[in-house]
């Protein structure tokens, strides 16, 4: 009666690769403890051994380009009781094939929806309690759009499965990170990289209304990278096409796996 199946009792990561190599794998293992240790979880591996087995796990694969999924539950029980013992940790990994989108598919722009943001207040922790984001992706599946960006109280915090950045007069806002948002690894590629092109960046929240009225949007993950969104609920943003800074970001990220790949 394993905890996960029962309470989504667990908490996860997701680890892209390029030509068989991990993107940020150090990045995305320090993360993963950190939500392990959160909900008092021990890992049962240290990082010198996570990597060995990531690398093995790469090897099966038939594709050179993947998308690691791992998973750590609290383990199992004999009965179904909300306190939990000292149990052993579950563990669950795949590999599935990785499947990027061509820069002129990118280029073209997409659109996302807004919802109110109902999640509990420790987002930060990577659980793989993950129903209420399910709901709004599949919201956002219903209207065709490519993510639901959320807002607590008039804030924008993140997508349902992304983080969401603003560009107003140049300059590039985001959530700050903290207990509201998870702040992934793309993100903060995101962020080196817009520094490292002279773009002003700002952690902080930004209303609602600041999302139909600013210069740009994109959105951010691991898998999909950095996704310029063109059209919010029924509006469009730059006349429905993707923003000058954005293609200066996009154009470093692409760098940046190129030369991983190499």
């Amino acid at each position: 009666m394993d905890r996960g199946f029962l309470f989504g009792d667990g908490v996860y990561e997701v680890i892209p690769v390029y030509n068989r190599k991990l993107l940020k794998p150090i990045e995305h293992l320090n993360r993963l403890q950190k939500s392990l240790d959160s909900v008092s979880i021990k890992n049962p591996y240290n990082e010198s051994e996570w990597l060995d087995i990531l690398i093995k796990l790469m090897s099966y694969s038939i594709s050179d380009d993947q998308s690691i999924y791992l998973q750590i539950t609290r383990g199992s029980d004999t009965k179904r009781v909300h306190t939990y013992k000292d149990l052993k940790p579950s563990i669950y990994i795949e590999s599935n094939i990785l499947k990027t989108r061509t820069k002129k598919e990118v280029s073209k722009g997409y659109s996302a929806i807004t919802m109110k943001d109902i999640r509990w207040d420790r987002c930060n922790i990577k659980s793989t309690s993950l129903l209420a984001n399910i709901l709004y992706s599949q919201e956002a599946k219903k209207a065709n759009a490519e993510e639901a960006i959320l807002h607590k109280n008039n804030v924008i915090t993140e997508g349902s499965t992304s983080n969401v950045f603003l560009i107003k007069n140049g300059v590039l806002f985001t959530h700050p990170a903290g207990s509201k948002i998870l702040s992934g690894i793309t993100r903060e590629m995101v962020l080196e990289s817009a520094k490292s092109i002279n773009i002003i960046v700002k952690e902080e929240a930004c209303n609602l209304d600041d999302i139909y009225d600013c210069d740009e949007v994109w959105i951010s993950s691991s898998t999909r990278g950095i996704i310029p969104i063109t059209k919010i609920d029924d509006k469009l943003l730059n006349n429905g096409v993707v923003g000058k800074l954005w293609k200066g970001v996009y154009e470093d990220y692409l760098q940046y796996i190129k030369l991983l790949k190499s």
